[in-house]
Parts: C-alpha cells; structure tokens; sequence
C-alpha cells in the first residue's frame, strides 16, 4: 500500500503593526512585497497611527509592532525590542510650532495638540516642561497626528507637537518653530533621542522571535540596497509629498540607527527612561531587553 504524504504544514502567521507612513513603508517593503524568502512564516501588515498601535501593544494584540520607546516602558514584561527597526532623531526630532512667535517661557500659559500620551514625543515634551520647572501646568489636548497642523493652523491650540512628516512641512501653514526636542536632547545629554521601535512578543518563543528580528533586518537593508525600488512603494503613504521630500524624510528615520541600535543607541534608551523616572513620569526605568 502506497504512503500517503506528509501534509505541508501551513504557514505560521505573524501580524506586524506599522504605521501607515513613507519610513515604515520603505522598512518593510520587501516584508509586505515578498521581496526576501520568510520559510515558513507569513507576514500580514496592519498599518495604525504610533499611539493606536502603542495601546495595541498594552493588551499584546500583535506578534510584531512599532511602538514608541515612551509605551515600552510599560511593555517591557510581554515584548523585547528588536535589534533592528529603531526612528533615531539624531540631532533632530518632534518639534513644537505655533502660529505666532512663542518662546519657551510662553509654554506653561499655552494648550498643546499632541499625537498622544504614549508616544515618545510627549514623554519628551513633559522632560522639557519638567527643565522649565513647569510640568504641572503642562495643558494638552490629544489630536490624531496627522491633523495636529491643521488644528493649529486653525486656531484650535495654541501650539502642536508635530511628529512625522510635519516636521518638513509645517512652513506650507505659515507656522513658527518653538523648539526641535532632538535638538533640545542632543545639546543636553550628548545622545540622539530615541522615538520608535519595533517589539516582539516573548511569548514566540526565543527561536521564533530571532528568526523575526532576522526577517526584519533583512526587510531594512533589501530597501537601503534598492532605494528607488523601495522608495517608489512608500510614496503611496507619502500623503502628498513630493519625492524628494519623501526621500529626505525616509534617510531621517532609516538609515544606520535602523539596521542596528548598537551601543550608542541602546545607551540612549536607558538615558532617556532613566530620565523619565527620575523625573517622576515613569515609575522606574524598566529592564531593557532586546532579542539575543
């Protein structure tokens, strides 16, 4: 009697949380297009702003997600960091503009649009309060990111915190700049500031979730060594950019810092949690834990 064959077994499914923008789409470009051989995994994308996949990430919906380095704080116990995957302001950041001319001592007396309370954008913004000796009086309104230009162009805040693309075309609403917290970050501990990363859930296992943070390195440096290819993919979540600018703000957020933290950038996370905790917005600065 004639063996019947083994069945192929079907492909394990993990879900990857990114936001729709160029920078994450020109990641995980060849991930989403087949571009590099996955074995026996398969990858579904779902494409959410920072702060919706940060609250995701609280209740561990996603196998795989970009969350802000602020929300990992609270993430620590169910995801490890990827090696890879990492938006690095490096010497840049979230920026805070206005309609009219404001300094710094202005900001206490004024209410902010801001992408939301998790991100890492706001954890920066309460560390420059908290150097103003002003947190308390931090007044804030929570607005989807892609909106908070349009809110203040309107008269709606007083100032918006501006994270993505904004932070290149904000001059098109006749916006002022107040300040650029990676800037701020820079010249006051010597480190870039870390925004974003990519998680993993530990519960994978740790073969699977090495076999991931495999994938999604190979998925960053497929787009580096093809980027027109990869470029002309992300355009379509570029929200009316032109190319150039596209691809201007694509080598902010992808570069170096993406295909690896290394020391310098994983220095920066425990500098910037550390700060946070001291400053009494974190309760403690959690155990950092990136797949081995």
């Amino acid at each position: 009697m004639t063996a019947l064959p083994e069945p192929t077994p079907s492909p394990r499914l993990i879900r990857v949380g990114h936001s729709p923008d160029p920078d994450d789409a020109f990641m995980f470009y060849a991930l989403a297009n087949d571009k590099i051989a996955t074995g026996p995994l398969r990858f579904s994308h779902e494409l959410q702003d920072i702060e919706t996949l940060n609250r995701r990430a609280l209740q561990g919906e996603l196998e795989v997600s970009a969350v802000s380095i602020h929300a990992y704080a609270y993430l620590a116990e169910r995801y490890a960091l990827l090696t890879c995957g990492c938006s690095m302001g490096d010497k840049y950041g979230p920026i805070l503009v206005a309609r009219r001319r404001l300094a710094l001592r202005d900001l206490p007396d004024v209410t902010i649009a801001v992408p939301g309370t998790l991100t890492t954008a706001f954890l920066a913004l309460q560390l420059l309060f908290e150097s103003l000796h002003a947190r308390p009086r931090l007044r804030y309104r929570v607005v989807p990111f892609d909106q908070i230009l349009q809110t203040v162009a309107a008269g709606q805040c007083d100032a918006g915190l501006i994270i993505h693309e904004g932070q290149l075309t904000f001059h098109n609403l006749g916006l002022n700049l107040i300040i650029d917290l990676g800037v701020w970050w820079q010249d006051r501990t010597g480190l870039p500031l870390p925004l974003g990363g990519n998680v993993v859930r530990k519960d994978l296992g740790a073969d699977l979730m090495r076999q991931i943070n495999y994938l999604v390195q190979q998925s960053i440096q497929y787009a580096l060594a093809h980027r027109q290819e990869a470029l002309d993919y992300a355009l379509q979540f570029a929200r009316g950019m032109d190319p150039q600018l596209a691809d201007r703000f694509v080598s902010m957020y992808v570069n170096h810092w993406t295909i690896d933290y290394g020391q310098h950038g994983r220095a920066a996370i425990e500098r910037l949690l550390h700060e946070a905790a001291l400053a009494r917005i974190l309760p403690a600065p959690p155990p950092l834990e990136f797949v081995a």
